[in-house]
């Protein structure tokens, strides 16, 4: 046997080309089902909370192994089965208060964030200021302060609502 023919035999696979595309998408279809299922989130924005930084319908990609969040980011959480999305304003260990002029205040002082085009209104009869927050709390804010649920409304959230923070958004105009 010459040698050219022992090369050829050695690449020959023992499997015919369906079962090898049939492999193939096999393991394609497993490496996105672990992707998608246990490491990255997708959803659309579910209304205009967010806006005008996150519009609703909004495609957004949320990584799910963050094990610390800080403020500023943007995250998916669910709290009361209703999943929301807003932006942590307060870690543990900060004292939140929002004054009579509708700002915001974190240990004392007041916070400018000049990304927010609203003041930011208390919702009278759901938190009682100021929150302190213990360790693994955060206090969430929507970027649309006037209407939004966020943590006015359904109060302090634990890491463990926390999904997962926004790492990409993609504009849905139109589709």
């Amino acid at each position: 046997m010459e040698r050219s023919d022992v090369l050829m035999q050695k690449n020959k696979s023992p499997m015919n080309p369906i079962q090898n595309f049939l492999l193939n998408f096999l393991i394609v279809i497993s490496v996105l089902w672990v992707l998608f299922g246990f490491v990255v989130g997708v959803m659309n924005a579910p209304n205009t909370d967010m806006s005008p930084n996150i519009k609703a319908k909004d495609l957004l990609l949320y990584y799910r192994m963050n094990n610390s969040y800080h403020a500023q980011d943007i995250v998916v959480l669910v709290k009361n089965d209703t999943t929301y999305i807003g932006r942590i304003v307060a870690v543990g260990g900060d004292s939140v208060e929002i004054s009579d002029s509708e700002q915001l205040i974190i240990n004392g002082n007041f916070v400018s964030e000049p990304e927010i085009k609203n003041t930011t209104p208390k919702f009278e009869g759901f938190v009682n200021y100021p929150v302190q927050l213990g360790e693994n709390e955060y206090f969430i804010l929507a970027d649309a302060r006037s209407g939004a649920e966020d943590s006015r409304y359904y109060g302090v959230v634990t890491i463990h609502e926390i999904c997962g923070k926004v790492v990409a958004i993609i504009r849905r105009n139109n589709l």
